[in-house]
């Protein structure tokens, strides 16, 4: 089913392009991401909310993706943005997959213990009958169907192996676990990732329809891509880092076409040594975190990231984007950037990022 969209076969192809040299080191300048909703006066939205699980359970799949589709109408992409649609239930869904229970509130979704059990009683089930699950692969499916190759369907937040057990166990018990019972943990989280591999297949087919794949961070990928994270790893050390989560994100890394690591906030920055030694990790997304400059305000910390020889995806202002490209070349870097009033500020932008004119 054809949807009326701003964006033509031609786009895609140099979407394809362009994204394929990104990945391989072959693309001179910088990728930038840039969208803009623009609604015609008088036209209403219907309600769309940021989380797809804000929605209720018993509503179709069909009207469902109405409700976004009538936001891709309605929206442009500039750079090496492309239509897309995040089926967004909330940050590391796969714990409530295997059992967590699941919290909505008109802002947020959070996942969080639904018993209580020793560290020693949880055994994780991968339970292809969650009705959560079976609704976001329901809504995932339908999507990729209806769009075909004129959307890109990013398959949901799936979380990381300590972040899905911590919202199974609590973040202040998986803490103290972490010194009483290591050798638990271990075990745990290898049959999280082990259900990862399977959850992720599972989106992956169902989203499998037109020109590539992305996740949640908005990048493009002929195959299987994901934007791999450890919030949890805020509070731990990097030796615990090492033996808890490192294994298991070259276990998904490995698994994986196209990769970036979620690095979130200046407590992560301990574990930027080890994630920058897994090879198969192709990318790191700093978000420096709430109170702190922006990633232009890091130049140490880029400039480690790209000559370890990762990809940088980084957020901030045209002038911020600009300070990068500016001070550590625009290679290797996917930008993210907005506030512009008008097509002809981005159209001016992109020039002074590409260095024409």
């Amino acid at each position: 089913m054809s949807i009326d969209i701003h964006f033509t076969p031609d786009d895609w192809a140099r979407i394809e392009r362009d994204w394929g040299a990104f990945w391989t080191g072959e693309l001179d300048r910088a990728i930038v991401s840039i969208s803009m909703l623009d609604v015609p006066e008088g036209v209403n939205l219907p309600d769309a909310p940021s989380f797809v699980a804000q929605l209720p359970m018993d509503m179709s799949a069909d009207e469902i993706v109405d409700r976004y589709e009538a936001r891709l109408r309605h929206t442009r992409w500039y750079g090496e943005a492309f239509p897309m649609w995040f089926v967004n239930f909330g940050p590391g869904s796969i714990a409530a997959y295997l059992g967590a229970k699941m919290g909505v509130a008109p802002d947020t979704v959070w996942f969080e213990p639904a018993e209580n059990r020793e560290l020693a009683d949880m055994h994780l089930h991968f339970d292809s009958d969650n009705a959560i699950y079976q609704h976001a692969l329901k809504v995932s499916r339908k999507a990729a169907e209806r769009w075909a190759d004129q959307v890109c369907v990013s398959i949901p937040d799936i979380g990381e192996n300590l972040d899905i057990l911590a919202s199974l166990r609590s973040t202040d018990r998986l803490l103290m676990d972490t010194m009483d019972c290591p050798e638990q943990i271990d075990r745990l989280a290898g049959e999280i990732t082990t259900h990862w591999l399977k959850y992720f297949e599972a989106f992956h087919a169902a989203t499998e329809a037109g020109h590539g794949h992305t996740a949640w961070s908005g990048h493009f990928s002929p195959g299987r891509t994901y934007i791999l994270q450890c919030d949890f790893s805020y509070m731990i050390s990097p030796e615990m880092f090492r033996r808890f989560v490192i294994p298991d994100l070259q276990t998904c890394c490995r698994h994986l076409d196209h990769s970036f690591y979620h690095l979130d906030g200046k407590g992560a920055l301990p574990h930027l040594d080890a994630l920058l030694q897994i090879e198969e990790l192709h990318g790191i997304q700093w978000v420096p975190g709430a109170g702190q400059p922006n990633p232009a305000h890091w130049p140490d910390l880029l400039s480690k990231i790209r000559q370890a020889g990762k990809l940088c995806m980084v957020y901030g202002t045209p002038e911020e984007m600009l300070k990068i490209a500016r001070e550590h070349g625009p290679k290797g870097f996917f930008m993210h950037t907005g506030g512009f009033r008008d097509e002809n500020e981005i159209r001016d932008f992109l020039k002074q990022l590409h260095g024409e004119g």
